[in-house]
């Protein structure tokens, strides 16, 4: 099958990364329709933010709440415009289509894109599938001598541990933990409009925030005795300097001694780890959870001994969150505590966490057994969606 008749979809809950399987790099743009004040008559769907003068106090639509699509007029909405002319002009109902879905899917909404895709949009044929998986297949590519894989999925709405072994996702020891981007975002925004500015309105400007300014701390407690010092001492101490969207469309980092020249600040000093550790201590904010490392050794835990090995040599980090800087040294120095010594423990984070996903439904179009895991419309219209539910393992 010509990769060119192929289209791969990533749909997140944040971000949709989207592209044909020939594409070199996918596009990605916010899985969102978007209302700002500036521009009240017009919404702005995907990446047609760009177009937006004044994000300030931006209002978004989201179709995916809490992991799982609830609102599916505003999906159609993102989905149309993607394949219309503005965008992809992509012909559905002559390719095929590779699209990803939440792990454990509830099988009213597995139906429900089934029909869209199928009855609505026409397509020649389909293959719903988890995001980890693509990444395990292609992990497994790129690595054929090793046998498991125990992908980190670190979400926008949640974080997911999926077991593979020898390719085969295991179900029954996929474990979630109920914090992801959105939660680090919200938390910030809740710690600033206390500390110092009121930001609840301002989910757009805090994201960005947060990824030009967080880090994951190696050593939290040594962290936090510096960030107790005075400003001269202090080397986590930072002014981010806020976007007026006149002069400054995206907000940037300013040494705390460099003088500025009357634009709006925020003064950044703890916040900048302490926010990313509820992701290693969701108790913190009252989520009676593991963190990651615990929940990577717990899993593992769950298989013999000799699948143990092989699991902890093969963690991979996929997933937004990941991308924050020392993400991966901190797990790895975690899960290397409390593995058992003999294992040898080996954290793999994706090239590109946020796109790993849909490079892995590129490499999973070369396969040539890729045909067979497709249904096409021919096969929905005469077995319906008993043979999806059968076919897809999700």
């Amino acid at each position: 099958m010509a990769a060119k008749h192929i289209f791969v979809l990533d749909n997140g809950g944040f971000n949709i990364k989207a592209g044909f399987a020939n594409n070199s790099e996918p596009r990605v743009m916010p899985n969102a329709v978007m209302k700002a004040k500036s521009e009240r008559r017009r919404p702005f769907i995907g990446d047609q933010l760009d177009e937006c003068r004044d994000v300030s106090g931006l209002y978004y639509i989201l179709p995916v709440q809490k992991g799982y699509l609830i609102n599916w007029d505003t999906q159609k909405d993102v989905w149309d415009y993607l394949m219309g002319k503005d965008c992809f002009n992509v012909h559905i109902n002559t390719m095929s289509l590779v699209l990803t879905q939440p792990y454990l899917n509830f099988q009213s909404v597995q139906e429900g894109l089934c029909e869209y895709w199928f009855e609505e949009m026409e397509c020649e044929s389909l293959l719903t599938i988890n995001p980890g998986t693509l990444s395990a297949y292609k992990y497994g590519k790129e690595n054929p001598s090793e046998l498991c894989c125990l992908v980190v999925d670190c979400g926008y709405s949640f974080t997911h541990l999926i077991p593979y072994v020898q390719g085969k996702k295991i179900t029954e020891f996929v474990h979630r933990i109920e914090i992801g981007g959105k939660m680090l975002t919200n938390h910030l925004k809740d710690i600033i409009s206390y500390r110092q500015l009121n930001v609840m309105d301002e989910t757009y400007v805090i994201n960005q925030l947060k990824e030009d300014t967080c880090f994951v701390s190696t050593d939290f407690n040594g962290d936090m005795a510096i960030a107790q010092k005075k400003a001269k001492e202090n080397p986590y101490v930072v002014d981010y300097v806020l976007p007026d969207f006149t002069t400054i469309r995206r907000g940037y980092m300013r040494p705390k001694d460099e003088a500025g020249s009357g634009e709006q600040v925020i003064r950044m000093n703890n916040e900048r780890f302490a926010v990313p550790e509820l992701l290693f201590h969701p108790s913190d904010i009252g989520i009676q959870q593991m963190g990651i490392s615990e929940a990577i050794v717990y899993v593992i835990e769950q298989f013999p001994s000799e699948v143990q090995y092989h699991l902890y040599k093969n963690v991979l980090l996929i997933g937004g969150s990941c991308s924050l800087p020392n993400f991966k040294e901190r797990v790895e120095k975690d899960v290397r505590t409390m593995a058992p010594a003999e294992c040898e423990v080996r954290i793999n984070l994706a090239s590109n966490p946020v796109t790993d996903a849909w490079r892995g439904g590129c490499v999973l179009t070369k396969d040539p057994q890729f045909s067979s895991q497709l249904v096409t419309r021919r096969e929905y219209e005469e077995h319906g969606f008993s043979l999806c539910l059968q076919r897809f393992d999700v």
